[in-house]
This record gives C-alpha cells, structure tokens and sequence, in this order.
C-alpha cells in the first residue's frame, strides 16, 4: 500500500495536504493481467517500446483511479467504489499526481512499485 501525501490548492484557492491511499491487490492484479492482450506486462512493453504516450498515459490514469481508495478505521479493508474513484478524479490532488507521475519517470515507477503487494514490489526491485 503506497500514502500519498499530497500538497495542492483547492478550488477554493485554499492550500491543503491530505493523505491519499493506492494498492493493488493480487486479485486485482491478476484480474488486469489477464484482461490484457498478451498480458499487463507484456502490453505495457509493447506500449513504451512503440513510445505510444497515449496508450501509456491512459494506462496510468487506470491505475491511479484503479488503485484509489480509503483504509476503514479497523484497516481490514481497503474501501473502493465508483463514487470514491470519481471524486477523488475530481480533485486538484488527482491533477496534480497525475501530472507528476506522466512527467517523472521515477515517479511513476516508485507509485507503480508502491501500490503493488510488498512481496510482489520486493520482487520486482529485485530483478530491476
């Protein structure tokens, strides 16, 4: 599970920092794998190797919005729904991490390696 802790101006011209929460479970993981042509893996290769930006930009605002959600207050569970991904979407926090992570690429890979299960992010440092 990756906290995010982000500093941005509301809409209101008010500066906040909130916490935000990303993870991905197994389950999920394994569902995005197998829904992808080939693979999640092997699609998103294919897509940096073409230099395909929006294929790779679309890409990223799935697995932002996908990985989204709020810890409940006994943390059995991580809470995501519609309602929250799409007010989350809403937000000046949403623009400013997504514009964060589609312009640094360490960014972006240390939020992928962030929100992926420990023992699946262990493994993948290790083969990096």
């Amino acid at each position: 599970m990756l906290k995010k802790t982000i500093t941005y101006t509301d809409f209101n011209g008010n500066e906040r920092t909130e916490d935000f929460y990303f993870n991905l479970s197994k389950a999920e993981l394994t569902e995005m794998e197998l829904s992808a042509d080939g693979g999640l893996a092997e699609t998103l290769k294919r897509i940096i190797d073409a230099q395909d930006s929006r294929q790779l930009v679309k890409i990223f605002k799935d697995l932002v919005l996908r990985s989204f959600g709020e810890k409940s207050a006994d943390g059995k569970r991580f809470i995501k729904n519609e309602q929250l991904r799409e007010e989350f979407s809403q937000t000046q926090a949403y623009s400013d991490l997504f514009m964060e992570l589609a312009t640094n690429d360490k960014a972006a890979v240390e939020f992928v390696n962030g929100i992926l299960p420990a023992d699946l992010a262990d493994a993948v440092s290790k083969t990096e």
